[in-house]
């Protein structure tokens, strides 16, 4: 491949690692499904998670609680183009995230997740999506319930 058409499919599949945490976070989470290929794949494989295809993971990430309030923190994401419509990427993730918000700020707390993604990413029509995420999370726990805003 050329440099720069290396360069442009890295930072288009960085691009979609970022994307999605911020639709999960700031956006629609069931959004999240216009990032993987048709036959785009979800895994937690030690939460024993499979979610296949876009019409799935529409409705899985759907899902969530909408008095759900989640901030995500990507970071180390690195790209490697294996050809000139494949890549594929590891990025590490720490999540905060707790439920009930109400509004107002929340008490900070440490993060329930830190883990991280491998990606597979294959370029269709021109456009870089996901096909496969796996999850691994070395560190998680409960989510937390918010407590009362303190008014700060």
């Amino acid at each position: 491949m050329d440099p720069l058409e290396r360069l442009l499919a890295e930072r288009a599949c960085e691009r979609l690692v970022v994307d999605f945490v911020h639709r999960l976070d700031l956006g629609e989470p069931a959004d999240v499904a216009g990032l993987f290929t048709e036959d785009g794949r979800w895994e937690w494989p030690a939460g024993k998670r499979l979610v296949v295809g876009c019409a799935a993971l529409r409705e899985y990430f759907g899902s969530r609680p909408p008095d759900r309030l989640s901030r995500r923190l990507m970071a180390n994401i690195l790209v490697t183009v294996t050809g000139p419509d494949t890549a594929h990427a590891v990025s590490y993730f720490s999540t905060y995230r707790v439920d009930g918000y109400g509004g107002g700020v929340v008490p900070a707390g440490p993060p329930v997740q830190v883990g991280h993604y491998q990606d597979a990413f294959r370029r269709v029509d021109g456009e870089w999506l996901l096909e496969r995420r796996v999850l691994f999370l070395p560190f998680g726990g409960p989510t937390p319930r918010a407590a009362t805003p303190s008014g700060t």
